[in-house]
């Protein structure tokens, strides 16, 4: 393994670099206000460069990058909020479910509009009754009657919601009795379905980011809306996230890439007490420490994503870069913000909301204490079936 970017990748990495860095960070005061139009825009102009949708497998009209290169690809994709919609990915996670899981009639109807980015997911799992760290504790439960599936519950956080075709929710379709994690199924569920409504948009740390809460009151859709085998929904939905927090935290990377060069400039470009902020031994301090945990951060991902791509299950690696990836991505932005000073707490830089999207990092997609035991029970099962850990890929 070789932790240079691969020259068969490198050409359309610098693509997308200059056209994140010179058509999407300098539009993003604009896109923060757009109706739609801008975005609509810059899409349609990612298509025209072949960039649009590069890590979706090319039989479904995608850019067609492996796992690996696309993980690169990611990186730089990930220096702005926007990047995902502007060039198409934001729907992979989905479009990989189905097209994996889905039935032919599923995916004529959803799979091909996602990937050309004509209709929007969403994904209904959390719940604000509940600690959805544990989901075998979720209470949304679907029955038959007769050829319908009929669902009742209250989800939040489905990100996306008010303005997806379609949310799939995952929800109890088996008796108490039947073991805690096949219990639980996928249903795909239109958001035009009557009993399916949305009580809000939750905003997070003041940012609003289509998070909804969504009541399902006797939600009634057709049995064959059922999503891959039934009782399969936390299989389905482990093979969906691993990837996905792999993809967060490559951008993750990009975000703090982007607050490093924020950073250093602002290092030169300043002085106090006679001399610029770059000659202060505490200034340096934070360049230090925030090189060492970006290239960490970025070594473990790799390892995760190489790991992933040679076919294995990768969830020691995958729990160990999500919690030290959210990490590294908060302190790296609270240092930047920190050498910008009073700057740093305004909307003049993406630094707020930059630094407000790193803390919901830590929670999304499991919060670290989760993923912290798991690595670790995972680990120290290894001892006690008489084996130990090696450090590096099994």
């Amino acid at each position: 393994m070789t932790f240079a970017v691969p020259d068969s990748v490198r050409p359309v990495r610098d693509a997308v670099h200059a056209f994140m860095t010179e058509r999407v960070e300098p539009a993003e005061p604009a896109l923060l206000e757009d109706d739609g139009s801008l975005l609509r825009e810059l899409q349609l102009e990612a298509k025209k460069e072949g960039l649009w949708a590069l890590g979706h497998p090319r039989e479904l009209g995608g850019g067609g990058l492996p796992f690996l290169d696309y993980a690169y690809v990611n990186e730089v994709q990930g220096r702005s909020e926007f990047g995902q919609l502007v060039l198409g990915t934001f729907t992979l996670q989905d479009s990989l479910m189905l097209h994996e899981h889905a039935s032919p009639a599923q995916r004529e109807r959803y799979l091909k509009p996602l990937v050309g980015g004509d209709i929007w997911p969403s994904f209904a799992m959390t719940e604000p009754l509940v600690s959805s760290s544990d989901p075998t504790q979720l209470r949304t439960a679907a029955v038959l009657d007769g050829d319908e599936w009929v669902i009742n519950g209250h989800k939040w956080f489905t990100t996306g919601a008010s303005r997806a075709a379609y949310t799939t929710v995952m929800c109890r379709t088996e008796p108490q009795e039947a073991p805690p994690h096949l219990a639980f199924s996928m249903i795909l569920v239109p958001t035009d379905t009557p009993g399916y409504t949305i009580v809000r948009e939750t905003p997070v740390l003041g940012l609003s980011g289509a998070h909804c809460e969504v009541r399902y009151d006797d939600v009634r859709v057709p049995s064959a809306n059922l999503l891959g085998p039934r009782g399969q929904g936390f299989v389905i939905a482990q093979r969906r996230l691993g990837p996905g927090r792999i993809f967060h935290c490559m951008r993750w990377l990009g975000q703090a890439q982007r607050a490093f060069d924020l950073m250093c400039g602002r290092l030169h470009a300043r002085s106090a007490f006679g001399e610029p902020l770059a000659r202060k031994q505490l200034m340096r301090q934070h360049v230090f420490d925030s090189y060492a945990e970006i290239q960490s951060a970025r070594l473990l991902t790799l390892h995760a994503a190489h790991a992933m791509d040679a076919g294995q299950d990768a969830r020691v690696e995958i729990g160990a870069i999500k919690v030290v990836g959210a990490r590294m991505l908060h302190n790296v932005i609270d240092r930047a913000i920190q050498v910008y000073g009073a700057a740093g707490l305004t909307p003049d830089t993406p630094l707020d909301r930059m630094y407000r999207h790193a803390r919901a990092g830590r929670i999304y997609d499991g919060p670290d204490e989760v993923h912290v035991d798991s690595v670790g029970r995972r680990i120290l099962g290894a001892y006690a079936a008489g084996g130990n850990w090696e450090f590096g890929l099994r």
